[in-house]
């Protein structure tokens, strides 16, 4: 009923932020839906995500293209089942482009280093009902492109911070199932997080019990030399 009442649209959270609420429509939903499912199976499937100091996310993980781990990435799973790294599909680089584009312009993915690479690394977080997600910022590629960050399942609270520290000044977002939030440009190494999950808010229809949170981003590193 509130949807109905104050119908959501586009927000600028901060420069090179942008909310798109309802960004993915029923359909896409389900497809991507269904798709990560497959990606999560084994191998490189979904895991649990330790830490250097010996804890472990409260999401679960699986990633594409390119293996992300505390603190950087790899062609394999190196602290899993150390299987090789699925590819980075077509879709989800046509779905980042059409996202960028979308929210900050075309010229967004036209200028500046980010021009020279591709869209190539997901990582697909997993939130059960009592996960949540610390404030950290993606520094952890060599390419300034926009980070495109897709929602399917339940409603979070997600933190969009400031680039220079994971304290306040930050803003609380509303993200729901199908909703498109990008941040790029001056915003790019900002600190985000997600400190709440309302479980059981995903669409009925959707058939999926907690929050799944696509990720893509540009790695821009070197291809690695023949051997």
């Amino acid at each position: 009923m509130d949807a109905e009442l104050f119908p959501r649209g586009r927000t600028v959270i901060a420069p090179g932020a942008v909310h798109l609420p309802d960004w993915l429509d029923a359909a896409r939903q389900r497809q991507l839906l269904e798709a990560c499912r497959g990606w999560a199976r084994p191998p490189a499937g979904l895991r649990t995500v330790r830490t250097p100091g010996g804890g472990t996310m409260t999401a679960r993980q699986v990633c594409l293209g390119w293996h992300w781990y505390p603190y950087g990435y790899a062609r394999t799973v190196v602290d899993g089942d150390g299987s090789p790294v699925k590819p980075f599909p077509g879709l989800l680089g046509r779905l980042a482009r059409e996202a960028v584009t979308d929210a900050l312009g075309a010229e967004a993915l036209a200028a500046g280093p980010s021009a020279a690479f591709a869209y190539d690394i997901a990582l697909i977080n997993f939130y059960g009902a009592e996960a949540r997600m610390g404030m950290h910022r993606d520094s952890d590629e060599a390419c300034d492109a926009p980070v495109v960050s897709l929602s399917l399942g339940d409603t979070c609270v997600f933190r969009f911070g400031n680039t220079e520290s994971r304290t306040r000044p930050y803003t609380d977002v509303e993200l729901r199932s199908g909703d498109l939030f990008v941040f790029g440009g001056p915003s790019r190494l900002a600190y985000h997080g997600v400190p709440k999950v309302y479980a059981g808010t995903a669409p009925p229809g959707l058939g999926l019990t907690g929050r799944l949170n696509l990720t893509l981003r540009a790695g821009g590193f070197r291809p690695e030399p023949a051997r």
